[in-house]
C-alpha cells in the first residue's frame, strides 16, 4: 500500500505526473482494453474508450482521494466509459441498448481482431443477450477474475448482489448454450 500511495502522489504531483502517467499507461493499458473491448465487443471502439478513459483518469488524478484502490478507481471510469459510449452511440443510430447489443455480436464475425472459434462466438453472443449488470459481473468474474470484494468498488454493489447476479448470468448462459 505503501508503494500505491507514493505512485498517486507521484501522479498527483506536477512535477512527476507526466512520468507516472507513462507508467501508469504502461501498467494497466491492456488490462483496460480488454475489460473495455469485452463490454463494447469492437477493437476500434475499445481503442476510443480506452483512449478516453486515459484522459478522464489524467485530468481527475488530482481528486483521486485514495478510498478504494487506484486499479478500482480505473476500472470504474473504464466501465463507465464503456457503457456511455454504448449508449452514445446507440442513441445517434436511434436504436434501443438491446439492438446495439444485437448488432455489435454480429459484427463480432466479421471483426478481423477476433480470433475465436464458433463456441467462443456462442458465448460471446451469449454473454452480449444478459442484462446490463450481469454482463459487467460476468466478464470481471469469469474472464478477468476479480474477486467480487474488487467487483463491489467498481461497481458500487454489495458483495451478495454481485453474487447473485453472477449466479443468475451463468444459469441464463448455461441454458442459452445448451439450447440448439
Amino acid at each position: 500500500m505503501v508503494q500505491e500511495d507514493l505512485f498517486i502522489a507521484a501522479l498527483q504531483n506536477k512535477e512527476t505526473q507526466n512520468r507516472a502517467f507513462q507508467q501508469l499507461v504502461s501498467q494497466y493499458k491492456e488490462r483496460l482494453y480488454w475489460h473495455i473491448r469485452r463490454i463494447v465487443l469492437d477493437h476500434d471502439d475499445a481503442d476510443d474508450v480506452l483512449q478516453n478513459t486515459f484522459l478522464k483518469i489524467y485530468r481527475n488524478i488530482d481528486s483521486f482521494k485514495g478510498e478504494s484502490a487506484l486499479f478500482s478507481w480505473m476500472y470504474r471510469i473504464a466501465t463507465n466509459e464503456s457503457l456511455s459510449f454504448l449508449k452514445q452511440k446507440a442513441r445517434k443510430a436511434n436504436i434501443t441498448d438491446k439492438e446495439m447489443q444485437e448488432s455489435k455480436i454480429q459484427n463480432l464475425q466479421a471483426d478481423v481482431y477476433f480470433e475465436g472459434s464458433d463456441i467462443q462466438l456462442k458465448l460471446q453472443a451469449a454473454i452480449a443477450k444478459l442484462p446490463e449488470k450481469q454482463r459487467l459481473v460476468f466478464n470481471m468474474k469469469y474472464f478477468e477474475e476479480l474477486k467480487y470484494e474488487e467487483m463491489s468498488q467498481i461497481l458500487d454493489t454489495s458483495v451478495g448482489a454481485l453474487k447473485s447476479s453472477y449466479h443468475h448470468a451463468v444459469k441464463k448462459l448455461e441454458e442459452y448454450l445448451t439450447k440448439d
